[in-house]
């Protein structure tokens, strides 16, 4: 009989200002692969974007130095990806690549979003938790949270991708807004817990 799993835990997503959100997050390496504590952290990270209800989330943003996100994000098509990946790169983008504006926010800037371009497709290389090379491909909102998510890995914010005005507009909404997006988290998180006691 196996034992019991332990239920995953709910993260402090960091904020903007804090400076891990800042450093180039360390690449995973052979120790880290196949790990009982990857696998947690993996977990945890799932459960944790879920309350916040989010389509990504990078290590940094649970303040964990390691280069890997989680995402649940649909695509074009309304085709639902969920997975991993550790030390993501994104191709560089071919010439002609069509831009795409869509509505964008970060769990790390609470509240927040605006408009922003980015390639319309995308794809990642990288690897799975066990260390097994893992390829990408996103199109429409999947391209933008793959994108998102391997800017986070290098100190980048989306914030940084903004001309100053629309920055400061962002900023501006997180501050009327942050307590509560705050609250509405710690609510489902509340739920959540209980849920999975049952």
């Amino acid at each position: 009989m196996s034992e019991p799993r332990e239920r995953p835990t709910i993260l402090r997503i960091t904020e903007v200002g804090e400076e891990i959100l800042r450093r180039t997050c360390r690449p995973a390496t052979e120790a880290d692969f196949g790990s009982g504590q990857l696998a947690r952290l993996i977990e945890d990270m799932v459960a944790t974007m879920h309350v916040a209800d989010g389509c990504g989330l990078a290590a940094n943003q649970v303040d964990v130095d390691l280069s890997l996100f989680v995402y649940d994000c649909r695509d074009d098509r309304g085709v639902r990806h969920v997975g991993h990946v550790l030390n993501p790169v994104v191709e560089p983008r071919k010439p002609g690549r069509r831009l795409i504006e869509d509505t964008e926010g970060c769990l790390s800037v609470p509240g927040a979003s605006t408009e922003l371009a980015r390639p319309d497709r995308t794809v990642v290389h990288g690897f799975d938790q066990h260390g097994t090379a893992v390829t990408i491909e996103g199109a429409g909102y999947f391209a933008r949270c793959l994108q998102h998510e391997t800017d986070h890995l290098g100190g980048r914010l989306y914030l940084d991708r903004l001309s100053g005005r629309d920055r400061k507009d962002v900023l501006r909404q997180t501050a009327e807004r942050r307590e509560r997006v705050l609250a509405q988290r710690a609510t489902r998180a509340t739920r959540a817990t209980r849920a999975s006691v049952r």
